[in-house]
Formats: C-alpha cells, structure tokens, sequence
C-alpha cells in the first residue's frame, strides 16, 4: 500500500501464476467498492460483475479461453454488459423502449464494464497483488453467455484473474507515444516500419514467461500473425450480441406503454 500511484502504475505486470492463498474477503470488499464508485456512462452503471467460484465452471472458462491457468486464479470475476437490469426497472414503471436494445446502450455497457475492470486492477496492484485480463472469454462468447446464464441485453466484455504472484515477469516493450499521442488531430506517418523500428529491435530481446523464457516476435511480425489466425468466433461478436437482443444497427425507436 505504500507504492504511489504512479509507481504501481509505470509498473504494471500481467500475472498468470498465482500462489494458493486466498484472497482476503475485505480486499474483496474494497474491490467491490471500488468497482462501485468507477465513473459511469450516464450515472446508469450499465454493468456487472461475476465472482467464479465453482470448479467446474472455472475449469469451463478455461477451456473456452485456451488458457489453463485460468482456473487456478484465486479469484476469478467476469466483467458484462448489463442493461437488462435497468430495462426491467423500466418495465416494471409500465415503459418499454426500442432504445433500451440500440448501440448506444450497449456501448455504454460494454465501456462502463471496460472502465470497471480498469479500476479493479489498479486497486488490486496498489494492494500489492497481481492481476491479468482475460480477453481470451470472447473465444467463445455463446458457450460463456449459456456457462453464465446471461439473460438478453447482456453480453460479456472481460475477465479478471487475480491474487498473491507466483512469479515476477519482465517489464513488456511498449511503442514509443509518438505513435499513439497527438495534438489536435491525428497523425500518420509516411512509414511506419521506419518508425517502430527500435521498438522491434526492443520486443525481440524481450522474453515473454508464457512460452519458456524464449524471445518473441517483433512486434510488427506479431500484427502480421495476429491478422494471419484471426478468430472467426471473435470476427463475429457484433452477430452474438444481436441474438442477446441489442440491435447495433440503428432503427426507428418505437415507445411502448403497458
């Protein structure tokens, strides 16, 4: 807790192996709080989050992500889209709107879910613990929908898996910010290569613990690999979160009063 904020942030480490000690329930107390008090689209908190506790489920959310270690996170919590809460609290005042399904509500889920997330994680690595994100949930993101029971006008976003660190990874290579910071508009550059050309240099002396301490990729080769073996699961989240009743194509708002 004595880290400052920007020490713990300039630090940040994605963590994949854990130690067995539980995480203590009024940190997991604090973390709710925190997620709690995260600013939200609107003030509408059109999010929520699920703690995976049961083995078989967790072992589940591993099989869909293609990452073992994910079931031997100590704590493991799932952040969604939710407006099916506040479309139920409509309904129960006798209104029904075709908005509560449009892209508008759904991208404030999915944002105020990503913003959530965020701010765990800060809190957890301020607390000395350690943490890594889980976009991996979308590899299958119908079988997790069924998994979760997540009724219409949810949809998952990521997940979290947390607790003491059982290893202590490099510090990864980022791009310099010239690339990604800009004044006024955005900018592009003439060639790109030439540009992030010390940042290959830098990616391929780094050693990544997921694959036995072996040196990676540049990074420019890893953009190619990444478009080489694009999941088509995940090409299609936009269909998935149609058939979960949000309509991200715009249409007439029609007010429906019971």
């Amino acid at each position: 807790m004595d880290k400052s904020v920007f020490e713990t942030a300039l630090n940040h480490r994605t963590i994949r192996e854990f130690t067995e000690d539980k995480v203590d329930e009024k940190l997991i107390e604090t973390l709710k709080e925190v997620a709690n008090r995260t600013s939200t689209s609107t003030g509408m908190q059109s999010y929520s989050i699920i703690r995976i506790e049961d083995e078989k489920t967790r072992k589940a959310i591993a099989e869909i992500g293609g990452q073992e270690y994910i079931a031997r996170a100590p704590e493991l919590w799932i952040f969604i889209v939710d407006v099916y809460r506040n479309s139920r609290i409509a309904r129960e005042q006798g209104v029904e709107l075709a908005a509560e399904r449009d892209a508008d509500r759904f991208f404030q889920g999915f944002t105020d879910a990503a913003l959530a997330a965020q701010n765990v994680t800060c809190a957890i690595e301020a607390a000395g613990l350690g943490a890594v994100y889980l976009g991996s949930i979308l590899n299958d993101a119908e079988a997790l929908i069924d998994l979760l029971d997540l009724p219409e006008l949810t949809f998952p976003v990521v997940g979290i898996g947390f607790g003491k660190p059982n290893q202590s990874p490099q510090l990864k290579p980022r791009m310099d910010m010239e690339l990604k910071f800009f004044t006024d508009r955005y900018r592009e550059f003439d060639h790109y290569m030439d540009v992030i050309a010390d940042y290959d240099e830098e990616m391929q002396t780094y050693y990544d613990l997921r694959d036995a301490n072996r040196r990676v990729d540049s990074f420019s080769k890893q953009v190619v690999t990444r478009l080489e073996n694009a999941s088509v699961n995940r090409a299609n989240l936009a269909k998935i979160a149609e058939k979960q009743g949000f309509h991200l194509i715009g249409e007439e708002q029609d007010h429906v009063e019971s």
